[in-house]
């Protein structure tokens, strides 16, 4: 059966996550329904990942099988035109009947946007997160080092998060200040292979508090070796978190397509003969 692919942007704000749950409005969900519309058959969509309740995405892929004899303009501007307003395609192509997009993925990229002012900006009340305080993004810069290579994640997920292994591998943590010409939003930019559920919003937790003075340098170094969630730093609200990219493997990529593989810096953390961890 033909497979539609998709990059799916949205602002997560009025959804339960992307995954589809009963009684609550998703992501996963809406798209779903457009799309069975438009075919005149049940959809379901598969995504790269999952994203909580409020958290954003610039850049989700998915995927759905049908019979639809549709041009992949028409998939595009259909489905955006039948998805809430919070929700838009800006990809759509036919691909490989076999393709799956957790199995296509090479990566990921999420964003978490801190705002440090001691003024409200309303513009970005739910896309970022609003500390009042001063923040060492120095030290914060330093602290995220750590986070580099193949680790053990354990402390930095969610208490109910059911993987059987914690161990991933992360190949770029950024804090990045004055993010897009702003003297009070700051950037921290994680990418990996994979995630647990809340790695990435912990990981900024722990970045912040020890930021903020409320945890010591070497938070992260020492958590990455005792495990010990209940000494890591607090879970980022939602709102700040963004899946920015979805990178893509390369003998899954179509021609002019605009996912891109893994950056070129990535490899040496990927090869599986190479001691990665700093």
């Amino acid at each position: 059966m033909p497979t539609v692919r998709l990059i799916v942007r949205y602002d997560g704000t009025d959804f339960s996550g992307w995954q589809r749950q009963r009684g609550v409005p998703t992501v996963q969900e809406s798209i779903e329904i457009a799309a069975s519309v438009m075919a005149c058959e049940r959809v379901t969509v598969r995504g790269a990942g999952r994203t909580d309740a409020g958290v954003h995405a610039h850049g989700q892929l998915a995927a759905f099988r049908t019979e639809a004899d549709i041009p992949d303009h028409g998939w595009r501007l259909g489905l955006t035109g039948r998805l809430p307003r919070s929700i838009g395609i800006t990809d759509a192509r036919r691909v490989q009947d076999d393709f799956d997009p957790r199995r296509a993925s090479a990566g990921k990229r999420y964003r978490y946007l801190i705002i440090s002012s001691p003024h409200r900006d309303p513009l970005l009340r739910d896309r970022a997160w609003h500390l009042w305080g001063d923040l060492d993004v120095s030290l914060m810069r330093r602290e995220a080092e750590a986070l580099v290579g193949s680790h053990d994640f354990a402390a930095f997920r969610a208490a109910d998060c059911e993987r059987e292994t914690t161990v991933r591998t992360l190949f770029r943590v950024d804090v990045i200040d004055r993010f897009q010409g702003r003297d009070d939003l700051i950037a921290v930019e994680v990418e990996g292979t994979a995630f647990l559920k809340n790695m990435v919003r912990v990981i900024v937790g722990t970045l912040v508090d020890v930021g903020r003075g409320r945890l010591p340098p070497g938070t992260v170094r020492k958590r990455l070796a005792d495990h010990d969630r209940t000494l890591s730093g607090m879970t980022a609200p939602p709102q700040g978190l963004y899946l920015d990219e979805v990178f893509i493997k390369d003998e899954w990529r179509v021609d002019d397509d605009p996912l891109r593989p893994c950056p070129a810096y990535a490899w040496r953390y990927l090869q599986p003969d190479v001691a990665v961890t700093p």
